[in-house]
């Protein structure tokens, strides 16, 4: 079944954003129902459009959590030019799978490997050979909406994947401001003191946070019990 993603609006001029991160906005993303299959695509300046979004626009997504031999979770700050979220802290690495024919592939989440690989070389200069698609553990889905700014938003089905690697790093600045490890301590006392801070906590990060990170952080080396491949939570 095809949708018809003409009818959304997506004539939006973005030449007051950053040159790259508008560049960006025309890539096209997978455009799903809300059982997580694919039925059109549509540019990522499209399905990130709250206009949109309310007319129930949605699109898959993933998420990263990527963990040094320490067991401490890699964080990133997104830059100041990003056009959702920007100066938020979340974690690893958060993106689409794009409408092409390799990350379309559902089997094994090849396509949803295939795009974290490449967005954590593209974002954090993470060389491909250091996260084989074969490390990326895929452990659940998450249905969620979120405005960003009142003009942009987030309304995705993400796909949760674990990763234990000791990593090397070459920060692309236009996409990150930051990085830092962290323990499951420290993870907790950035949470519990993110208000007071002013520490501004992407939503599907704090979702992710507030309802999964914890248990299954504390089972990192043993994860196969927590893995849920059939359920799309639905966290709306």
């Amino acid at each position: 079944m095809a949708v018809d993603t003409t009818s959304f609006d997506s004539g939006l001029d973005l030449s007051n954003y950053d040159d790259e991160q508008a560049r960006l906005m025309e890539e096209m993303c997978i455009v799903i129902d809300e059982n997580d299959k694919a039925i059109s695509a549509a540019s990522k300046k499209t399905c990130h459009l709250m206009t949109n979004i309310e007319q129930g626009l949605l699109h898959r997504a993933f998420s990263v959590f990527l963990f040094n031999s320490k067991n401490e979770l890699l964080l990133q700050q997104r830059a100041t030019e990003k056009i959702t979220f920007p100066d938020h802290y979340t974690n690893t690495c958060c993106s689409h799978p794009l409408a092409t024919a390799l990350e379309l592939e559902e089997a094994g989440q090849m396509g949803v490997r295939r795009a974290a690989q490449r967005k954590l070389e593209h974002e954090l200069g993470i060389p491909a050979d250091q996260v084989p698609l074969d490390s990326f553990q895929y452990l659940t889905r998450i249905h969620y909406v979120a405005p960003s700014d009142g003009l942009w938003g987030e309304h995705e089905i993400d796909y949760i994947l674990f990763v234990k690697a000791d990593v090397d790093l070459n920060i692309n600045e236009n996409e990150v401001r930051s990085v830092k490890y962290v323990s499951l301590d420290e993870m907790k006392e950035i949470i519990a003191t993110a208000e007071e801070t002013g520490t501004k906590l992407t939503p599907w990060f704090k979702l992710i946070d507030e309802n999964f990170l914890y248990k299954w952080w504390a089972k990192l080396d043993n994860l196969e019990d927590m893995k849920d491949h059939k359920t799309i939570h639905r966290l709306l």
